[in-house]
């Protein structure tokens, strides 16, 4: 044991030497260990960034929604996009349908785009502002968040319309500005007097959120028909269904019971193909699943070509440090150093090397998320996994750089070597 601590503490004074010795030399040798652990565990520590936002998010929302609309996220719009338009959209008639005859569904929302507007308070007021109609299970489906005492429409404003909604982040900022809270205070929009029941959260950084309402303003499904000359049947602009399983029902059993219901209320033909689709958040995941793997591979390529670089850049170092020590390594030999000390001494030197450019590697990744995260207030940081991971390559880049000039000392004849 204390041979091997020998080793250790001999091999590591060796690469400080070598380093020290010529510095543009060995910095430039490292450069390539340092650019390929950068290639890779950035990219990396980005991509486990963006997968941890993303299952977060979908914690958030729950796996447990359904979300039926015209269009499938699992599709490329544009490819099919007449295709998608032929498709008739969904009615309220259709989503009181749905309430009443799934077995297996224990809450289900409906939404309709209401259009854009202009609403004013006092002086101010703020344009484009989107509206949609919504039904009471939308809170829970939504994962609705207030700032502040805001609250949701109560059983009573919904039943009888009220004139009361709910208000994005950004439109209350737009239009109060900071400092005035916008609960219970009075809006105009279109002629109309409206009471703001409370403002919802900013959306945040989540990647994973097929609603963002920042910009937008919520009113009851009654409010909607009532003030906004909305029909329950027909097309519109843009609608859809939310439908949450009962806890223990599987979502394929659910997708297949909606199906079913669905296909009996538009009366399609066993031969007909489904005028509609039923997309969860793991298509979403999938997705960006199959973007993350194309992105990972990217840069372990580059990494892999940087790290080879470095490795041969270490190994020229080893070699000109087994040639400038030949005789050292004689005389130890010929003391009886053994010939597997001589060889773990230098194998110990290039992974000293390869470790120091490692930790460069590992802290400009560091420095580079920080800065990031800081600048688009995205959290992106370097875990303790990728950390090792880093190490443990630059362990393993070190190895095969050194084993070459290891074997080459380990087989030197001390006679012939303490005469060079």
């Amino acid at each position: 044991m204390r041979q091997f601590f020998r080793i250790l503490f001999e091999g590591a004074a060796q690469a400080w030497q070598q380093l020290m010795a010529n510095k543009l030399r060995s910095f430039l040798s490292l450069l390539g260990v340092t650019i390929g652990i950068f290639c890779i565990i950035g990219v990396k520590s980005a991509v486990n960034s963006l997968e941890d936002n993303i299952r977060g998010s979908m914690a958030k929302l729950g796996n447990d929604v359904i979300y039926i609309e015209k269009f499938s996220w699992a599709e490329d719009p544009g490819a099919n996009f007449w295709k998608w338009m032929r498709r008739p959209n969904f009615s309220y008639v259709e989503y009181t349908e749905l309430e009443r005859r799934l077995k297996n569904a224990s809450k289900l929302g409906f939404w309709q785009y209401l259009g854009s507007k202009t609403i004013k308070w006092k002086s101010s007021s703020a344009e484009n502002v989107f509206f949609l109609g919504i039904t009471e299970d939308c809170r829970d489906l939504f994962h609705l968040e207030f700032q502040g005492e805001g609250r949701y429409f109560t059983p009573t404003e919904y039943q009888t319309g009220s004139d009361v909604c709910i208000m994005g982040a950004e439109v209350a900022e737009g239009l109060f500005g900071e400092g005035i809270d916008p609960t219970n205070r009075i809006i105009n929009v279109g002629g109309r007097k409206m009471r703001v029941l409370g403002v919802l959260k900013a959306s945040g950084n989540d990647l994973l959120k097929p609603f963002n309402f920042d910009n937008g303003i919520l009113v009851s499904y009654t409010l909607a028909r009532r003030g906004f000359n909305v029909r329950t049947r027909g097309q519109w602009e843009r609608t859809s269904l939310l439908v949450q399983a009962k806890p223990g029902i599987d979502l394929e059993d659910m997708k297949d019971e909606i199906t079913g219901v669905i296909r009996t209320i538009r009366r399609l033909k066993p031969r007909e193909e489904n005028n509609f689709a039923l997309n969860t958040l793991s298509i979403l995941s999938g997705l960006f699943d199959n973007l993350f793997s194309v992105i990972n591979l990217a840069g372990f390529v580059i990494g892999i070509f940087a790290l080879i670089v470095g490795m041969f850049s270490v190994a020229n170092i080893m070699f000109v440090s087994v040639k400038e020590r030949t005789n050292i390594i004689g005389i130890k030999m010929a003391l009886g150093a053994k010939r597997w000390f001589i060889l773990l001494e230098i194998l110990f030197e290039a992974v000293v090397l390869c470790i120091v450019g490692g930790m460069f590697g590992l802290l400009f990744i560091w420095g580079v998320t920080e800065a990031i995260s800081q600048a688009i207030d995205f959290d992106i940081h370097l875990s303790l996994s990728n950390t090792l991971i880093g190490v443990v390559t630059s362990v393993i880049v070190g190895v095969l750089s050194g084993l070459i000039p290891a074997i080459q000392a380990s087989g030197m004849d001390p006679v012939e070597a303490i005469r060079k």
